[in-house]
């Protein structure tokens, strides 16, 4: 009996003891489970992206997209070390990336398509920012289209950017008014480089190498060449320059004439006869003005019933004057360029609507813009010719559709480096992007 009363409490305490190690077992491994779960983030979420909106500071922006005023102030700061922020534009992206507790990880802003400004947190509580190259890679491409309306709307409808149909607008507008001279089955054929990022997204367009366009049967070619000076311009196949002292018209894009040049023209207003000397364009107000060639502004103002006016001098005697402007971006003395934007529609001083009234003067005397002859820049010197003549043979024959060989490409005892070329279908009545194998030269 003493030996039975011994072993049963011997198990007992043996159970007791075991029960004891197991719950403390299972305690043991609740509290290591409960710190994994504790050790462990959620998922980061998305990276968000916020607009830059009109009138807005890079500070608003940020507390826009989830910063507090404090932290946006600090992020500003240390941007701003890296990065003019008065520079910032409306349009351009914010990105913001947190992790799944909120915290920052970086934030993203993209200043054009090779720049991102990049700010990251710091382990002592501040933060830190750095301008970074956005990696991306250049081709050489072909886009062709057919005029049904317009050339900016040609443009869209082969896939590109209004970016292009402007540049287009730039190199031919010394020989084509692209308000009035477009029609209906018109072509154009462009050779560019188009960048576009790692991930195969659009970085924007490079250098237009070589540009055709077809107005009605006649053809305009332009051929991207650098002088002996190292200046690039545009060259037509035979050697003369596209660009001229002016350009075709104040606007880029088609506006109707509602008035021609006159020596006689009724005043719908005043209602009396009297001269006309300028050429009035019909086109809604805050359309964009151009100055036609480059020059020094002698007048930008409010003169009377020309309302607020713009007058140019230029070389050789010539001025121009952009009347009834609703806004004005040049101030008198300023120096412009060709085809900078100074001013935009209005309908101001004596008008009976929106419209540019437009006039151009030589040695005090008006002309008549629509049959003026531009004067000419220079074309391609002797000395230049035999490596002009090289990019005539790149280029011409993917404008004219047809496949390079590696003998045009490069001939023998030249200095060129061109390879052979894909060959190029020649524009059609749909718009395509067609890639052209060809490296990228002069």
């Amino acid at each position: 009996m003493i030996v039975f009363v011994g072993a049963a409490i011997a198990a007992a305490v043996y159970h007791n003891r075991s029960t004891d190690a197991a719950v403390q077992h299972e305690e043991q491994l609740l509290q290591a489970e409960a710190a994994h779960e504790q050790q462990v983030e959620p998922p980061d979420p998305p990276t968000t992206e916020t607009k830059i909106g009109r009138h807005e500071n890079f500070g608003a922006a940020l507390q826009r997209s989830g910063f507090s005023a404090e932290d946006a102030a600090s992020v500003s700061t240390a941007a701003q070390r890296v990065f003019n922020l008065r520079q910032v534009r409306a349009g351009n992206s914010v990105g913001v990336s947190r992790s799944g507790t909120g915290e920052l990880r970086e934030l993203d802003y993209r200043i054009d398509a090779g720049r991102m400004l990049r700010v990251v947190p710091k382990d002592d509580g501040g933060f830190s920012a750095e301008v970074k190259a956005i990696p991306s890679k250049t081709e050489v491409a072909a886009v062709s289209g057919r005029i049904s309306d317009s050339l900016f709307n040609a443009v869209s409808q082969a896939g590109e950017s209004p970016e292009l149909a402007m540049r287009l607008a730039q190199i031919f507008g010394y020989d084509l008014d692209f308000y009035n001279d477009p029609r209906k089955g018109d072509t154009f054929r462009v050779v560019l480089e188009k960048k576009k990022y790692d991930d195969g997204r659009s970085a924007g367009y490079g250098k237009i190498l070589a540009a055709e366009y077809d107005n009605g049967g006649k053809k305009y070619q332009a051929l991207l060449f650098h002088d002996e000076l190292g200046h690039p311009g545009y060259y037509s196949a035979d050697g003369k320059s596209l660009q001229k002292s002016f350009l075709r018209s104040p606007l880029k894009f088609s506006a109707t004439v509602t008035s021609h040049f006159s020596k006689s023209r009724y005043h719908p207003l005043l209602k009396l006869f009297r001269p006309h000397m300028g050429t009035d364009f019909r086109a809604p107000i805050g359309t964009p003005v151009q100055t036609i060639g480059s020059g020094r502004v002698e007048f930008a103002g409010r003169k009377g019933g020309e309302g607020n006016m713009i007058q140019i001098a230029h070389s050789d005697g010539y001025q121009t004057m952009y009347l009834h402007l609703s806004r004005m971006f040049v101030r008198q003395g300023d120096r412009v360029e060709i085809g900078k934007t100074i001013g935009l529609v209005g309908s101001t001083g004596l008008s009976t609507g929106p419209h540019l009234d437009f006039r151009i003067l030589q040695r005090g005397q008006y002309k008549n813009f629509e049959k003026l002859g531009l004067p000419p820049s220079d074309p391609i010197t002797k000395k230049a010719w035999p490596e002009f003549a090289l990019v005539r043979q790149q280029w011409l024959p993917l404008l004219e559709g047809r496949e390079v060989t590696k003998a045009e490409a490069a001939p023998s005892g030249s200095s060129a480096t061109a390879a052979p070329a894909a060959a190029i279908p020649p524009a059609s009545v749909a718009p395509h992007t067609t890639p052209a194998t060809v490296p990228v030269s002069r």
